[in-house]
């Protein structure tokens, strides 16, 4: 059983991952309110002219609170209260980095292509933002929120979009998604395009973070632009579900932390939203009236190929963490990626590859055509 452990979850400087202890009032709130609560901790190398960074992230996964045709105020302030507890006891905890899922403050209602839902888009320091920020204030604690946002200097356009909030309780800046999918039920192009920011790392209180949006955890390419520019921690706020990627999902945030020598945190929705009115996806399904189901399981990465435990596939759930971030240097030096890359290889692949006249380098065996012909 050791033996499996090491191959599914590896480990930390050459040990098993570990636990951490939380307050007695943290899980207290787990108790009263039903949700998974679990703690562990990543080390590093002790260093001689460095003192350890440790810094503790959390990671909050919930389903939606009433049904998705109640009015929406009622819906977005009944998630608020749902999450009110779970972002107490992560306080509680002492977290200092704390990230919701992708748009947590409204069903994931883009399988539908229906445009009512574009009223709970919101501007970057709108309602939910204003929620976050007591909390940032009250416990020094830098928030990634993820929101549909609603910018209002550019014709209202709607974006899929992360809002940095400082420990001060600050807004330092967003990220909008890179990638939007367009495969199964996910048409998220009904709603918003890809982001126009590109591949911002944000200084913090506690260290160099990031946000890739969901589907852009499927574009190795869109991992390596946040290691380029610094990143020590990535966060990937995610709403999928079972039958689409599951089997991908430990996957691709594993992968990317390895290449990148940094963090990877991958948080998604939990539940299933049924709506109102049936839809179809021009994939061939009959008409049905859910995505399916988001099977929560956020965990953590680290550059050294360990992984903790994944929070629950049916409950709302905080999982948090303790990580040294002097490991992300630590293991850049060892397998020496950024070193040992042709980026001036790639980058000429790819600023050729963007030309209309594009030719793929493709060298055929002659005698191939020969015995065809």
């Amino acid at each position: 059983m050791q033996e499996v452990s090491r191959l599914l979850t590896g480990l930390n400087c050459g040990r098993a991952l570990g636990t951490i202890s939380l307050p007695d009032s943290a899980q207290a709130l787990s108790s009263k309110h039903d949700f998974d609560l679990q703690a562990f901790c990543f080390q590093a190398d002790k260093e001689l002219l460095r003192q350890p960074r440790m810094v503790r992230v959390g990671l909050i996964q919930n389903s939606i609170a009433l049904p998705t045709s109640a009015p929406f105020s009622d819906q977005k302030l009944a998630i608020f209260q749902k999450l009110k507890p779970i972002i107490e006891a992560a306080g509680a905890s002492g977290v200092n980095i704390l990230c919701l899922q992708e748009a947590w403050m409204m069903p994931f209602a883009f399988c539908t292509r229906e445009k009512r839902w574009c009223e709970f888009a919101e501007p970057v320091d709108g309602e939910s933002t204003q929620f976050l920020q007591e909390f940032a204030r009250k416990y020094n604690m830098v928030i990634i929120n993820p929101i549909l946002e609603r910018d209002i200097k550019h014709g209202e356009t709607i974006w899929n979009t992360a809002v940095i909030i400082g420990n001060n309780g600050n807004i330092i800046g967003k990220h909008r998604k890179n990638h939007i999918p367009r495969v199964g039920d996910f048409n998220e192009s009904t709603y918003y395009m890809e982001g126009n920011i590109g591949h911002p790392v944000f200084e913090t209180a506690y260290g160099k973070i990031a946000v890739n949006i969901c589907y852009g955890r499927h574009h190795p390419l869109n991992w390596m632009a946040f290691g380029l520019n610094g990143a020590e921690i990535v966060f990937n706020p995610s709403a999928t579900v079972g039958e689409l990627s599951e089997p991908m999902w430990p996957i691709e945030a594993r992968n990317a932390a390895i290449a990148n020598s940094y963090y990877v945190a991958s948080i998604n929705r939990v539940g299933t939203e049924i709506f109102p009115n049936p839809f179809t996806s021009g994939d061939g399904k009959p008409q049905h009236a859910d995505f399916g189901h988001f099977y929560g399981s956020s965990h953590i990465s680290a550059p050294d190929a360990s992984c903790t435990p994944s929070l629950s596939h049916y409950r709302d759930g905080l999982l948090i963490s303790d990580m040294d971030l002097n490991l992300c240097r630590q293991l850049k030096d060892k397998w020496g990626f950024r070193m040992t890359a042709r980026y001036e290889l790639y980058a000429d692949l790819l600023a050729n590859y963007v030309k209309p006249e594009f030719e793929p380098q493709v060298i055929s065996d002659p005698l191939l055509h020969k015995a065809s012909s």
